[in-house]
């Protein structure tokens, strides 16, 4: 360990400062600027950061770990040629360098480990437009969102997960003289990682949904295997770059943190997963690989998030106009393929009460439709919020959706102007009364007849309690109707947003006050990011003798 590696925690202590304040306090706070604007981030950055990528494609990715085989197993939704060669390690190999970094690591401490951490976000957040245009060319996302959710959004979690680690580290002394009578022991309490870590990336949110697991295994002291989705392995790729090239510079082993790529036909997370050595593990994905995942990885610590329906409860409103484009643009952004994009609607059969008088069900209803249309109505700027289809199963599950019920709004497809061969679809709306308990990823939304507000509350209690949620919503003016939701909201352990009608949305949370995912119900075991996140990931081993 260098000099260097010690000096990393005084650079970046205000900012740590900052970021534990901020996970107290839950006000607004963020590191690092969300606008791609010239005036934040300089007048070539875009530009840089757009060659830097395009100078990594047809190419061996620079990386030094040791490879068996180069592979190239990316395909962009958007038709980009990307090949791009990632070097394929061994699972022994891995298993075997990330055994041999945890000692020095662990060592290291948890304030050279903090500062080893902040210096990999600040070298991010340098390439943060190199970063978005490799969000945004593997996972279909818009690129303003790939910007944003991929770079400065994803920063500020990875943050949030390392100032609640430190947090955790810290909040007692390393060392006490113990005195009771004539008897004197001095004691240690050494913070003892738990094992290798591996994060299992997604195809859909690779930065957003691995830096809190990454962050939160590696500054607690446990090097990390990186497992990206074979669709969106680059921007992972360039995080572990980053990261091995901290690492060195600062006197420690690089192999604290590898890169595990794979291939939709040779995977190897059930491998990596297994192996005795991995002791936690981090994974964002579908229900049947998780569900695996916790019911065979045993000897590992399991953090999952996985599928759920989200559930929006309407009753009545005294904002139709605000609720419907509110709604409408949740449903459009990224055309649905998020985890927290709302899927089921459930109104009274008998319509809801507005200012502008009685609703019926399905005045309701295509006023949510003709809020899409509005939105969607102009390609060339609709793509800009739907982005692409990642995959076809997305395009599998929307020709299913069709049948279940009637379909009030269809999907239709856009033309994308930059991309000719990209996918492109807006969101579509299904009236059903079956069918619509399980999650349906992607530009798909049900629209329930229930037959009361009432029962629109079991319902949405039912189907969460069973199937878990990310997020759910309730609009009210009865502040009675919005306590029961808020109560029933408690009982299935999911974050509820009320009355949403202006420029916030169900499908967004903000690092440092929102959590995302609660780890109370089936949807995820975790949340991002709290104290249980990082607390098991460590425990604390004492010494002691005579002083």
């Amino acid at each position: 360990m260098t000099a260097t590696a010690t000096d990393l925690f005084a650079t970046h202590e205000e900012l740590l400062t900052g970021a534990l304040r901020a996970i107290t306090e839950r006000g607004y706070w963020s590191a690092y600027p969300e606008s791609p604007s010239p005036k934040v981030y300089g007048e070539t950055a875009a530009a840089d950061g757009k060659a830097a990528f395009e100078a990594l494609l047809g190419k061996d990715f620079p990386l030094d770990q040791p490879a068996e085989e180069w592979i190239a197993p990316e395909q962009s939704p958007f038709g980009v040629a990307l090949d791009v060669r990632y070097p394929r390690t061994s699972v022994d190999a891995l298993i075997a360098d990330a055994a041999a970094a945890l000692p020095s690591w662990r060592d290291a401490g948890p304030r050279v480990r903090a500062g080893v951490c902040l210096e990999i976000l600040a070298r991010l957040h340098k390439r943060v437009f190199e970063l978005a245009n490799a969000v945004h060319a593997t996972t279909g996302q818009p690129f303003v969102m790939a910007f944003q959710a991929g770079g400065p959004h994803a920063l500020d979690r990875a943050l949030e997960a390392i100032a609640y680690g430190y947090a955790e580290q810290t909040r007692q002394v390393s060392s006490v003289v113990w005195t009771k009578k004539a008897d004197t022991l001095a004691k240690t309490y050494h913070v003892v990682p738990r094992g290798i870590g591996l994060v299992i990336g997604c195809n859909t949110f690779p930065t957003w949904n691995s830096w809190p697991g990454l962050f939160a295994s590696l500054i607690t002291g446990n090097p990390v295997l990186v497992k990206p989705h074979p669709g969106a392995v680059l921007p992972l790729a360039i995080t572990v770059q980053v990261a091995r090239e901290v690492l060195a510079e600062a006197g420690l082993d690089p192999n604290t943190v590898q890169l595990a790529v794979d291939t939709r036909d040779n995977p190897v997370a059930a491998e990596l997963a297994l192996r005795p050595e991995v002791r936690i593990i981090d994974f964002t994905g579908s229900t049947g690989f998780g569900d695996w995942l916790e019911a065979n990885a045993r000897q590992a610590q399991v953090y999952t998030e996985k599928a759920g329906v989200n559930t929006v409860v309407v009753d009545s409103t005294d904002d139709f106009a605000g609720m419907c484009r509110n709604l409408a643009f949740s449903l459009t952004l990224y055309s649905g393929q998020m985890c927290t994009t709302p899927q089921n609607l459930l109104i009274p059969a008998a319509g809801i009460e507005t200012e502008a008088g009685h609703k019926s069900f399905d005045e309701v209803v295509a006023g949510v439709a003709d809020a899409v249309r509005a939105i969607t109505g102009d390609p060339a700027k609709a793509v800009e919020l739907t982005g692409a289809i990642v995959n076809d199963a997305v395009l599998e599950r929307m020709d299913g959706a069709r049948k279940l019920g009637d379909v009030v709004l269809d999907s239709a497809e856009l033309a994308h102007p930059a991309y000719p061969r990209a996918v492109c679809r807006t969101p579509m709306i299904v009236t059903a009364t079956d069918g619509y308990a399980a999650e349906c990823f992607g530009p798909v939304t049900f629209a329930v007849p229930t037959a009361s507000t009432a029962a629109s509350i079991d319902v949405f209690r039912e189907t969460v309690g069973a199937k878990g949620a990310i997020t759910a919503a309730v609009y009210s003016t009865d502040e009675s109707v919005l306590d029961a939701v808020e109560l029933a909201a408690l009982e299935v352990g999911v974050h509820l947003s009320a009355n949403l009608t202006g420029g916030i949305f169900v499908n967004q949370s903000a690092a440092f006050s929102d959590f995302h995912a609660s780890g109370a119900n089936p949807a995820a075991n975790a949340a991002l990011t709290d104290g249980a996140f990082v607390a098991s990931r460590f425990r604390t081993v004492q010494s002691r003798r005579p002083a």
